[in-house]
């Protein structure tokens, strides 16, 4: 009886695929990775330029108000 829920415990492990849906989502997270890092060097500067803009702004608009 013993070897039978052995056998039993094995075929359900065996079959179980609840592990494949990490797998899955893995991949696609380290797919968006690689993608968002082939992307983020122009964003990247522009992003850069934006917020050099708003600061050299706010600089300006501080010195103004003192």
């Amino acid at each position: 009886m013993n070897r039978f829920k052995n056998f039993v415990l094995r075929a359900k492990l065996w079959k179980d695929v609840k592990g494949q849906d990490l797998i899955e989502y893995a991949l696609m997270a380290g797919f968006v990775a690689v993608a968002a890092g082939a992307i983020m060097p122009g964003v990247a500067t522009s992003v850069s330029t934006i917020f050099s803009r708003v600061a050299s702004t706010m600089t300006a608009a501080a010195a103004q108000g003192s």
